[in-house]
């Protein structure tokens, strides 16, 4: 005879179809959402120029109703970043340019954490566990070892440009990272870089005025990346020290 549950469901079904169903849910409206976004074409507002055509209204808007621009930004970077949608870097450039270098900055690295959260979370809620069930123990003792440093680990990974940031959204959700180490880290790691590209929006005016391009390229030069990659390396040092005590013991 076969059983049920006190609620009357075959085991496997009713409540842990719903629960699947639950975890699923975040990660498929990321997906509808990207999917909606390249539909419409709408990451086309994502380039210089569409700044530039629209740098106007813009700031009218901005000087306007700053309070309000700058929660329409931030919650437009969160949306961007959480649907990995390329082309944030003008989003950090507009930031500078509406908001200045220091606040554009700020609410650039607002935006950008909050929405790389949320797609953690959701690829943490919805696939962590499927994908340690399937990649065996090489992906366990990758996860130990990220566990033992992992906020060290993380923001190497955000202070260094050469890591695509929606690659680093979602390794640390399968890893098991605590999402307050990951919200940390995020933070604390894209602060040089969206300083950089801010400063470069905030000087947009000369730019747009002589018909020209931003140099983009500028976070690769010796001067801006030397310290950037010396920070890098500070943050591996409690790794490498752990590391070494244990080797000792």
């Amino acid at each position: 005879m076969q059983t049920t549950g006190a609620a009357g469901h075959e085991p496997g079904t009713g409540t842990g179809r719903a629960g699947l169903v639950k975890r699923l849910l975040p990660l498929a409206a990321i997906l509808a959402g990207i999917a909606l976004v390249f539909a419409f074409d709408l990451d086309r507002w994502l380039s210089f120029d569409a700044l530039a055509a629209n740098r106007q209204a813009l700031t009218a808007f901005v000087e306007a109703n700053h309070l309000l621009a700058a929660l329409c930004f931030i919650g437009a970077y969160a949306l961007v970043a959480a649907l990995s949608i390329p082309g944030a870097i003008f989003l950090t450039l507009g930031g500078g340019f509406l908001f200045g270098t220091w606040a554009g900055a700020a609410y650039s690295v607002t935006g950008a954490t909050l929405g790389a959260t949320a797609i953690f979370l959701a690829a943490r809620t919805a696939l962590s566990d499927l994908l340690r069930a399937k990649a065996g123990p090489w992906l366990h003792r990758l996860e130990a070892g990220f566990r033992d440093g992992a906020f060290s680990y993380l923001l190497f990974l955000r202070l260094v440009p050469a890591f695509p940031f929606w690659l680093v959204n979602l390794v640390p959700a399968f890893l098991g990272v605590k999402p307050g180490t990951f919200v940390l880290a995020t933070f604390i790691g894209i602060i040089p870089g969206s300083l950089v590209y801010a400063s470069v929006g905030n000087g947009l005016g000369s730019v747009f005025e002589a018909g020209g391009t931003p140099d983009l390229s500028i976070i690769f030069r010796a001067e801006i990346l030397l310290p950037i990659l010396g920070l890098a390396v500070l943050a591996l040092i409690p790794v490498a020290a752990k590391r070494l005590r244990a080797r000792k013991s």
